[in-house]
């Protein structure tokens, strides 16, 4: 990766494309510390599960309440929610066919739902931390003013969040990789950096044994950090090759077909989608009961709730590993339909060896697809449950298990990958042969 990034710094076209990337990147990092008028921090933010999520992935904008608090997580919500509707609603699934005219259409449709997301989670956030807002600062405490005030708040973290997806998609038309993922990655590795400053901080503290362990704890963090991701880069890479034989077809004086290729099914083919969907669920509960005020003081249900269900208990990582396999299936169910692509194989003069054409093959493509999806489905659990137990043995205080989430594990070797493929295409398309050699 290093040497595509060292080779294509060598052709201007891309050198531009990057350099492009990495000042849409600073723009994106610098709103993420511009203040709001009235808001110092969000306190209490590690009382909502889904929102330290949504704190990580926008690298801690959430937590201070900056102009960029939201992130880039009412368009990825939109996008989810359209991706669903797709499969669902028969005029959406046909505009999603019509090639790049039905694509603009949809996209158009994302953005729209985008901002009804954004105020709506604007609403909700200020409600939640409506003592943190400090309405003397902006247009009073009383009355007309405070909902002045309020409907001020909104309207700033919705065209924040308008910005941040307008960021995402000038990366994706004039830089490099995909705008939203460099962005969600960003954020990652930013909220990754300050957690391992803060360990380092640590190393210089005039306690001997602090500093002893501060550094053991960033050895084993190292260590632990290159193991998993390069268990992730292997199983993300994985994939099973299905060989289709296509028969020989003569056309006029012409012969056609006769080629062997094969159909690629990744192991891990919904990507982080099942753990986002899992997360979700299971802090929507949570998130729901702090909105209304319920505490382990005033509530015995929520007491129950946080005992039982709470993060890192077993129930909750049963539940967990369960709303993982679900997903897993559910996403590939969208993604995978064996019928249209034995129809596709058949209809182009192809086979699989060993299976008849039509059905068979359909069941056959079936078969394979939910072996592998319940392998990549325990991946994910795996990956959901082991890098936060294995990151608090390695540092019992807790400095550390929030550096990478389950979901940030994925993300970043996944953009990374992507980036990296991104860049190897734009070096070939420039005909430097044997360039990448």
């Amino acid at each position: 990766m290093w040497q595509t990034i060292v080779n294509s710094f060598k052709i201007k076209e891309v050198r531009k494309k990057i350099l492009i990337t990495i000042a849409l990147l600073f723009v994106y990092r610098l709103g993420c510390y511009i203040p709001v008028p009235g808001i110092s921090s969000f306190d209490g933010l590690e009382n909502y599960t889904f929102l330290q999520i949504m704190s990580g992935v926008s690298g801690g904008a959430l937590q201070y309440g900056t102009l960029f608090a939201m992130g880039i997580g009412p368009y990825i919500n939109a996008s989810i929610i359209i991706q669903l509707l797709t499969v669902g609603i028969p005029a959406l699934e046909q505009l999603s066919k019509q090639g790049e005219e039905g694509r603009r259409k949809i996209n158009t449709y994302t953005r729209i739902l985008t901002l009804v997301l954004a105020v709506a989670q604007a609403i909700g956030i200020l409600v939640a931390f409506q003592s943190s807002i400090k309405f003397e600062y902006l247009f009073g405490t009383e009355g007309f003013m405070k909902a002045l005030s309020y409907i001020f708040l909104v309207f700033v973290y919705t065209a924040g969040a308008a910005f941040t997806m307008w960021l995402g998609e000038r990366i994706t038309d004039y830089g490099v990789s995909n705008g939203i993922s460099m962005l969600i990655f960003a954020g990652i590795l930013s909220t990754a950096g300050t957690a391992i400053l803060n360990q380092f901080s640590l190393l210089g503290s005039g306690d001997a044994a602090t500093s002893a362990t501060a550094a053991w704890s960033l050895i084993g963090f190292v260590v632990a950090a290159i193991l998993i991701f390069a268990a992730i880069v292997t199983v993300e890479s994985a994939e099973r090759k299905i060989p289709v034989q296509y028969a020989k077809q003569v056309k006029g004086r012409k012969m056609y077909g006769g080629q062997s290729t094969h159909i690629p099914i990744k192991v891990n083919s919904s990507g982080v989608m099942p753990l986002i969907f899992a997360f979700a669920i299971l802090s929507f509960p949570d998130l729901i009961m702090n909105l209304f005020g319920l505490s382990t003081e005033n509530s015995s249900f929520y007491s129950w709730w946080h005992t039982y269900m709470g993060t890192g208990s077993i129930v909750y990582s049963v539940v967990l590993c369960l709303f993982i396999l679900f997903f897993s299936y559910f996403y590939n169910q969208i993604q995978f339909n064996p019928d249209d692509i034995s129809k596709s194989i058949q209809s182009n003069g192809g086979f699989i060896p060993g299976t008849r054409p039509g059905k068979p093959t359909a069941d056959y493509l079936k078969k394979i697809s939910n072996r592998i999806t319940l392998f990549g489905a325990i991946y994910l659990a795996i990956v959901a449950l082991v890098p936060s137990i294995l990151f608090r043995i390695i540092a019992p205080n807790g400095s550390l298990v929030n550096v990478f989430s389950a979901t940030g594990l994925l993300i970043v070797v996944s953009v990374a990958l992507e980036f990296d493929q991104a860049l190897t295409s734009q070096i070939m398309m420039k005909n430097y042969k044997g360039f990448l050699k």
